[in-house]
């Protein structure tokens, strides 16, 4: 960018004139700002945004909703849940309806909520649905090692927690730069994705203001005509290259990988976080011997080819017909980082 030091970022933005440039916002969170802050009508018709698998409640497939289900419903468990998670359609039902039938089903707005629930309440088995990146997977690590550290043994995790840097190898040559999670990135520090260039793999790092993004933009734009793999981060106020050490060191402590299925990516070797043998009474799959569920997802959801950048939410048949917010077909319409909620609510096309 030497010569262009003195252009705005919008300038810079508004002036390219470069190659087709397919940009991933991996992060749900992303796809929502940019719409909200009116970005995509401002990039010029070359680039192109595809909406990417940074949804932890999109990409959990559903037969983990079933597992939490059979929990509520056979095993008579309070269940305690990110509300995001409370509509997503399992193969019968979702926790919502579960919860209309008489399950207990507790919105908490993190792990330690759900730990407390759990304290306080000595008589009742709690399950917190530890659905989430890098971002929440430490708080859980905490709660479980509270309750292992005070002998609380009424509370456990039934886990889908998962890791964004394998994913990104399944992800290769669907995008031609990725708008890398800030939040992710903030817990995990760049290396991952500076090792990622030397495999020709661009990449950003930004933030979520509107100069955050509009800067992370207008550096992909001047960069990628250059035709040289790069990675660059955007978002130094929050994200180092080392990251978080205390909370990457406690998910090491709890957690160790393990292979994890994607919706609509299939299983990634290693991308998955269980919690460690020493923390087995805190795994609710062990602790309450959940069989093998076999989810079957409506025939007429594209939610594994949005997440895939395969297709945009419109051009899915049921979008904004048989599938809304308030009758979701899909967790892409559900989930308030879903890709589908963001262009239904703010008319993408």
């Amino acid at each position: 960018m030497d010569g262009q030091k003195k252009r705005t970022a919008l300038e810079i933005i508004q002036g390219y004139d470069g190659p087709p440039i397919r940009i991933m916002e991996v992060c749900g969170t992303h796809t929502h700002e940019i719409f909200k802050l009116g970005i995509r009508q401002i990039l010029p018709p070359q680039v192109e945004l595809i909406s990417g698998p940074g949804c932890p409640v999109c990409v959990t497939p559903i037969e983990y909703v079933d597992e939490a289900l059979w929990l509520a419903l056979e095993k008579n468990v309070v269940v305690c849940t990110f509300g995001d998670l409370l509509r997503v359609p399992g193969t019968h039902m979702s926790l919502a309806d579960a919860r209309s039938k008489g399950a207990d089903i507790q919105i908490v707005y993190s792990p330690i909520d759900a730990y407390d629930y759990a304290l306080a309440n000595p008589d009742k088995e709690v399950v917190f649905l530890a659905v989430g990146f890098e971002t929440t997977t430490p708080a859980s690590c905490l709660a479980v090692k509270q309750a292992f550290a005070k002998h609380i043994n009424n509370f456990s995790l039934l886990t889908a927690n998962k890791t964004m840097p394998m994913a990104y190898n399944s992800l290769q040559g669907s995008a031609d730069v990725f708008l890398y999670p800030g939040h992710v990135d903030a817990i995990m520090g760049t290396e991952y994705a500076e090792a990622l260039v030397k495999r020709g793999v661009s990449g950003v790092v930004a933030g979520f203001t509107s100069k955050e993004l509009m800067t992370a933009f207008a550096v992909i734009l001047a960069k990628y005509p250059k035709g040289t793999p790069f990675f660059v981060n955007c978002y130094p106020r929050v994200v180092t290259r080392e990251g978080s050490i205390e909370g990457k060191k406690l998910m090491a402590e709890v957690m160790e990988p393990c292979d994890s299925e994607w919706r609509g990516l299939g299983v990634i070797p290693l991308s998955g976080l269980m919690l460690r043998p020493v923390f087995a009474l805190y795994d609710a799959r062990k602790k309450y011997e959940i069989p093998t569920l076999k989810g079957k997802v409506n025939p007429l959801c594209r939610c594994g080819d949005v997440l895939q950048g395969k297709c945009r939410p419109p051009q899915c048949s049921v979008f904004g017909k048989g599938c809304t917010p308030d009758h979701p077909i899909g967790a892409c319409m559900v989930s308030q980082e879903g890709a589908c909620s963001a262009y239904y609510q703010y008319g993408g096309i």
